[in-house]
């Protein structure tokens, strides 16, 4: 995986949930220990722990959609 956000981005989209997708992330993070490696070293370049890193950049994700979705809606206003 070149960039562990992108398979955060996929586990959101498929689930539709942050919590489900977090468990799942869980899960394969438990399962590959290079996997575990990569989110922890993720988690120490973007200053988040290994308990929130997920959740962290689920919010940030979520809002950034949000943002756009209500930028486009400031065009339909116009």
């Amino acid at each position: 995986m070149n960039d562990i956000t992108e398979l955060f981005r996929e586990l959101l989209h498929q689930y539709r949930s942050v919590d489900i997708a977090e468990a799942e992330f869980k899960k394969m993070i438990h399962e590959d220990s290079d996997l575990h490696e990569e989110y922890r070293e993720w988690c120490d370049a973007v200053g988040s722990s290994e308990k929130m890193g997920f959740i962290d950049y689920s919010e940030e994700y979520i809002e950034s959609q949000d943002s756009i979705y209500d930028h486009l809606n400031d065009f339909d206003d116009e």
